[in-house]
């Protein structure tokens, strides 16, 4: 060890191997008052081991193949750093399709005849010895064929069952992969169940690997990857739980006792599993460190308890915190001390602070028992703590807000049972150092002189310096840039004099800075108000005062007029003061007895000061502070230049442009407005909406740039910009097009599953409203439920011209959960869940039905109703809700409608139904919803109320009775002689026509019916409302409940007749007709 230190040097000069000293070491301080430890220090020597001797045979592989290379590196401590490298010593490059795992080895997805090489070797670089050791390399021959065939994706890592499970400690980093196979190469996306990925989480190695550099209790849970290609998609689960090594909750800290005091020591940490506490007294464990306990210290639990303690007890106390993943120790010094107050900081202080700033004054202090302090000004007073100022346990002071009547002498005195001791401060309030005339923004031909006025003002006590930095780089003046004391000068401009020039002016406690672009073209005071019962002048100040235009050309002052109690004297009346500012011009000054005044003639948009007296018989009252108010804002006179987009994604894109001189924009300057619209959609026949909208940037930098969101995939859109006031919109800017790239599909418009027999089930469905991009087909995953149980995922890939499927059944009892998903070349769109009927139930509740499903979402819950018509008190429902984001389905079993459907995600989009729980089929449509991100409070929805519902029933039922007279009316009227056609009797004699036939009609069939009337030209015109119009053509017939489907015909042969006189009961004519 080294003298006069702590430090444990082993050196190995005189002999000695390295591994003769591997193990733990801990050092121990002691002296008279006790003894400290450190932590536990394991030393190990560090081994990089060379490579086994081994001979690799050529690896041979067909093309489209997957493959991995091993590299099996030597185990070093700690261990060595992987690459994979040529001959050339050139590194392998890596992509989506060729990676290195986090296990060293070489993964390929699929393998090209240009992967054929002989020298792909695996190194391994060991960090403290400073070597690599490289493996013997790699021969890979690749056999071609003329075709190589797609296929779907399969895990190379991790390798074996569709789920796995990882422990990680709280703090360490966590690294899940999944590498894939498949021709296309797969794709690998991630997500998390029960919520999206946090900002936490990185994805490395071409989304391969997922990783969270500092792992969290939170971070626990299940995380899928799903890897997908033109051909399919599989998944696999990882169920990551995080364990911890104790940590410190509540960590314990030194004491200073006098004799007779009594205190305590806590020692709170928490871990994964909790972890053990013991107590330890100078390295020994509490209950070994003395045969006789002590009456004057309790240990209860993490705690320490110690009463009325003495001089001579002084020691370290240690704490540690241990579970099978590690340990925390800390050393707790108590000490049992008779001291009068000592002041700890330097005597006599000057501190200096800017008028309004908050400060401290500090004043370190050390005594046992504990002295109380106390802070005075300038040796008056009895202590200042309250108002203005705080008075710290440490003993500083704070002034929340300094004022020049704060400055003086600030005296801190702490003082005990054994003395007094103090300190004095001296503070100075200081005027801010502040720049009154800023540069301006300007514009200078090349050749002429340019000017940046930077004029200041500060306190005359403090020296300040004045320097400028040109696009944020100290400014060299040269011989041609002056500087004075007020303005920077720069003579000849040229074209590199062009950018961004920035005044800085710095005292010693504070500073400000302004800026402003050159561009070179070519050739309070308060008044308390008090009433009073005798006449005097006003003692209050209106309040309310401003100045604003109401037209470009005037500015109109306008306040709040005097309550009657604030008056004091009848005749008042208001004496306004206004003038240009900065101008130096004489003040305009007019008296009203209104609380409003217009000055005309006004400049555009130009500040004025303005200020307010309210006066009576008794004279004036006081002035109030003076404001600064505007006139009239005009149209902004230049639009912004050069808009154009950058780095244009599928739902965002960049936009950039060149600023309007503020003088052109003739008022308060608002924002940037971008009006944009979807001109059209890449995708043939889509027709989209045009609507113009627009979005506001906030911009005064030089060269402003803002983000556009929102915006639909693969479409077209055109933008242009303006510079807006608060009154007008500017002239437009240049026009600009541009088309966002492809994305994933929304929805598909519908999703149906229909049982049709007990072996087969038919799906059918439609392309989304938004394909976002051009359609490479749909991916239909379904698994069997039963119950709790779910059943291994099944996959189906169809062509986007495949709207339908048809699924033959192994198993008629068992239902079947589907996923359906549409497909770009950006990957899968969002996924439409579905359940098949269960066929055993279908039909064995006939006129069951469930409508108006409706859902009110919150921000973690939501509020379902839904109506039914099965029996109250014996039926049951399931709720199934799909989270949007992974397509996780969860089921709720629930009774009667309304329920509240708790433990939601915040701001994340469900697709709900329900569904009777004894009969599967019989299922409400599906709704989409979206919770909220922030708590929002429950409000009443009228549609729910019991009155609401009551007259919506009464005023239905009103006009159901209004339908049936009305029917029953016109069937009276005549116009269907339908049933005394029925009841003539056939005549006796038929004549037979040419072709054999027989013609059953008499010579009344030649007449007009009832009802109908002649036409122009003598014929007869049917009635516009005869039954033909209710019939689709052919032969008339009937269903096989009775409904007519078919229309009257004038040939029929007496079977048909027959028939049809059978059929009368059911005939909805005759029905009618037995209504009336």
């Amino acid at each position: 060890m080294r003298k006069r230190s702590g430090t444990l040097e082993i050196s190995f000069r005189s002999g000695g191997r390295p591994e003769d000293y591997e193990g733990e070491y801990q050092c121990f301080a002691s002296n008279d008052f006790g003894t400290a430890l450190t932590n536990k220090i394991l030393l190990r020597v560090s081994k990089s081991p060379l490579w086994p001797k081994e001979v690799l045979e050529p690896v041979v592989v067909g093309e489209g193949s997957s493959l991995v290379l091993a590299c099996n590196p030597p185990p070093g401590l700690p261990p060595p750093h992987t690459f994979w490298m040529n001959s050339a010593m050139m590194s392998i490059t890596q992509d989506r399709r060729v990676s290195m795992g986090l296990n060293g080895d070489l993964y390929f997805s699929n393998v090209l005849a240009k992967d054929s090489h002989t020298d792909y070797s695996c190194n391994a670089r060991f960090l403290f010895t400073h070597t690599i050791q490289q493996k013997n390399p790699f021969t890979l021959k690749v056999q071609t064929s003329r075709k190589v065939a797609e296929t779907p994706p399969n895990f190379l890592s991790p390798t074996g069952t569709d789920s796995s499970r990882m422990t990680v400690l709280r703090g360490q980093k966590l690294q899940l992969e999944c590498i894939a196979a498949g021709v296309p190469t797969p794709s690998i996306k991630w997500f998390k169940k029960g919520g999206d990925l946090n900002q936490k989480v990185k994805l490395d190695n071409f989304n391969k690997t997922l990783r969270i550099d500092s792992v969290s209790e939170e971070d626990a849970g299940e995380y899928m990857c799903m890897a997908n290609n033109q051909i399919g998609s599989i998944r696999h689960s990882i169920f990551v739980q995080v364990k911890a090594a104790p940590y410190w909750l509540d960590k314990p800290f030194n004491l200073v006792l006098a004799p007779d005091e009594s205190s305590r020591l806590v020692c709170r940490a928490n871990g994964n599993p909790k972890p053990l506490i013991q107590w330890l007294v100078n390295g020994e464990p509490m209950e070994r460190s003395s045969s006789l306990p002590n009456p004057r210290r309790s240990v209860v639990g993490d705690t320490i308890i110690f009463h009325s303690v003495q001089i001579g007890s002084s020691a370290v106390y240690q704490c540690n915190a241990s579970n099978h993943h590690g340990y925390l120790l800390a050393n707790a010094f108590v000490s049992i001390l008779d001291m009068a107050p000592r002041m700890l900081g330097a005597k006599n202080q000057l501190i200096k602070v800017i008028e309004n700033n908050r400060t401290f004054l500090d004043c370190p202090f050390f005594g046992s028992p504990l002295p109380e302090l106390r802070w005075f000004k300038n040796g008056q007073g009895s202590g200042l703590d309250g108002g203005q100022y705080r008075v710290y346990i440490n003993g500083s002071l704070e002034i929340k807000r300094a004022r020049v009547e704060d400055q003086g002498t600030y005296t801190c005195v702490a003082s005990n049972i054994l003395g007094k001791e103090e300190n004095q401060v001296q503070l100075e309030v200081k005027e801010p150092t502040r720049i009154v005339r800023a540069p301006e923004h300007q514009s200078a031909f090349r050749g002429t002189m340019a000017r940046f006025d930077c004029r200041v003002k500060s306190d005359l006590t403090l020296p300040i310096t004045v320097t400028w930095l040109k696009d944020d780089k100290p400014l060299s003046l040269g011989w041609r840039l002056k500087k004075d004391e007020d303005s920077l000068s720069i003579p000849n401009v040229h074209e590199q004099d062009e950018g961004t020039y920035t005044c800085t002016v710095k005292s010693e406690i504070d500073q400000d800075t302004a800026s402003a672009r050159l561009t070179v073209l070519e050739g309070t005071s308060l008044y308390p108000s008090q009433s009073s019962a005798l006449p005097a002048a006003p003692d209050a100040i209106p309040s309310g005062l401003k100045g604003w235009g109401t037209k470009n050309t005037n500015m109109e002052i306008s306040w709040e007029p005097l309550l009657a109690t604030e008056q004091n004297s009848p005749n008042l009346h208001y004496s306004v003061w206004w003038r240009r500012k900065d101008t130096g011009e004489e003040w305009n000054n007019v008296t009203t007895v209104g609380a409003k005044h217009v000055v005309h003639d006004t400049e555009t948009y130009v500040p004025y000061e303005i200020k307010l007296q309210a006066r009576n018989d008794f004279g004036p009252g006081p002035e109030s502070n003076i404001i600064i108010g505007y006139s009239g804002e005009d149209k902004p006179t230049a639009p912004p230049t050069n808009l154009h987009v950058s780095k244009i994604d599928s739902t965002k894109v960049n936009v950039h442009w060149t600023p309007v001189d503020p003088k052109t924009v003739l008022g308060e300057f608002k924002e940037y407005r971008l009006y944009y619209w979807r001109e059209g959609s890449m995708v043939k026949g889509l027709h989209v909406n045009k609507e113009k909208k627009t979005k506001g940037f906030y911009s005064t930098v030089a060269q402003p740039t803002g983000i556009l969101t929102d915006l639909q995939p693969y479409s077209h859109y055109r933008m242009f910009m303006v510079v807006a006031n608060s009154r007008y919109d500017g002239p437009p800017s240049n026009h600009v097009d541009f088309h966002t790239k492809e994305g994933v599909p929304d929805l598909p418009q519908f999703f149906k599953i229909v049982q049709r027999s007990p072996e087969s089930i038919h799906l059918e469905w439609d392309k989304p409203l938004e394909p976002n991009g051009i359609l490479i087909g749909y991916t239909l995953n379904y698994q069997a439920v039963n119950g709790s149980h779910v059943g291994h995922m099944q996959m189906e890939s169809f062509l986007p011209d495949v709207t339908a499927y048809r699924l033959r059944l192994p198993d008629q009892a068992v239902r079947y959960r589907f996923y359906l998903a549409a497909h770009t070349q950006v990957g899968a769109g969002k996924v439409y869940a579905g359940e098949s009927p269960h066929f055993t139930n279908e039909g064995m509740a006939p006129g069951r039905v469930i409508w108006n499903l409706t859902v009110k979402p919150n921000s973690n819950y939501a509020n379902v109703s839904w109506n039914h018509n099965f029996p109250i008190g014996s039926s049951e429902f399931q709720l199934e809700f799909t989270l949007d984001g992974n397509g996780s389905v969860s089921s709720v079993p629930v009774n009667q409608p309304p329920i509240k459907l708790a433990g939601l995600i915040e701001g994340a989009k469900y697709h709900l139904r329900v569904y009777s729980n004894e009969y599967h089929s019989i299922s409400s449509n599906v709704v989409t919803f979206e919770t909220s991100a922030a708590y929002i409070k429950d409000q009443v929805d009228i549609a729910t109320q019991g009155w609401f519902i009551g007259l919506m029933c009464a005023i239905a039922l009103i006009i159901l009775i209004l339908l049936i007279v009305c029917f029953i009316k016109r069937s009276r009227g005549g116009k269907y002689p339908v049933r005394d056609k029925k009841d003539l009797p056939l005549e006796g004699m038929d004549q037979k026509g040419e072709d054999g036939s027989f013609d059953y009609h008499s010579d009344e069939d030649n007449k007009p019916l009832q009802g109908s009337q002649n036409s122009l030209d003598g014929g007869v015109k049917e009635s516009d409302d005869s039954l033909v119009d209710y019939g689709e053509g052919g032969d008339g017939q009937f269903n096989e409940d009775g409904s007519f489907i078919g229309q009257y015909t004038v040939k029929k042969d007496k079977d048909e007749t027959e028939g049809n006189e059978s059929s009368e009961a059911t005939s909805p004519v005759n029905a009618i007709y037995s209504l009336a």
